[in-house]
């Protein structure tokens, strides 16, 4: 955890990260939240009431919680921007075999014009998204990935994610919202890229000062 910051006038400065051990007096751990998709993590609520942390668990230096945490922000939006591709290829590749099997007035849901042009459009905006990831992932080995060209490829591969996948829900009618599905567990889990390691908008904010706005 990183404690409150001393400085009211600089939220960056005066954080410290303190390492808060399991049977400390005053922390406690609450119920497991119960999430709307990425059910194989919890999630659950934490309580620190005058918790008592000894010097020996101070992480890192004190009052540098900030560059600590700000560090390896790039690393992790790469994280989640590979894990937005992959997803959305999945949903691709779910709603090909579905759209092949499932049949309408006798007729394959593949066939029709309008299920071509949206998996085409689907398909042609995930490349997309992977020719931008894979540059992003090199430049993020070669030490040279800037916190404004990760915040781009994190939005990009994110908000592409949410497209992709609703619209090959929409190909599932009626059965893509039943979590038996696939296809409805991919939407649910999607839902939450664009919120942690930053959201959408904290995106635009670091993209729009590298503009110089």
């Amino acid at each position: 955890m990183a404690r409150t910051s001393t400085d009211p006038d600089d939220r960056r400065t005066g954080l410290t990260l303190l390492v808060v051990e399991d049977g400390m007096p005053g922390f406690t751990r609450g119920r497991v939240l119960d999430k709307m998709g990425i059910k194989v993590q919890d999630t659950v609520e934490l309580s620190f009431d005058e918790v008592r942390v000894p010097v020996a668990n101070r992480l890192g230096e004190e009052g540098a919680a900030f560059g600590h945490l700000g560090h390896n922000l790039p690393q992790e939006r790469m994280t989640v921007a590979v894990g937005s591709v992959a997803q959305a290829r999945a949903a691709l590749e779910t709603t090909l075999v579905y759209v092949k099997e499932r049949q309408v007035f006798g007729t394959p849901v593949a066939s029709f014009q309008n299920t071509k042009f949206e998996l085409a459009a689907v398909a042609a905006e995930i490349e997309a998204a992977q020719t931008m990831l894979d540059r992003a992932v090199r430049e993020l080995v070669d030490g040279e990935l800037s916190d404004a060209d990760a915040a781009k490829v994190k939005l990009f591969c994110t908000e592409m994610q949410a497209r992709a996948v609703d619209r090959c829900l929409q190909l599932f009618g009626g059965y893509g919202y039943i979590l038996e599905y696939p296809i409805a567990r991919l939407y649910a889990d999607a839902r939450i890229t664009r919120i942690y390691v930053g959201t959408s908008e904290v995106m635009k904010v670091i993209i729009v000062k590298s503009l110089g706005l």
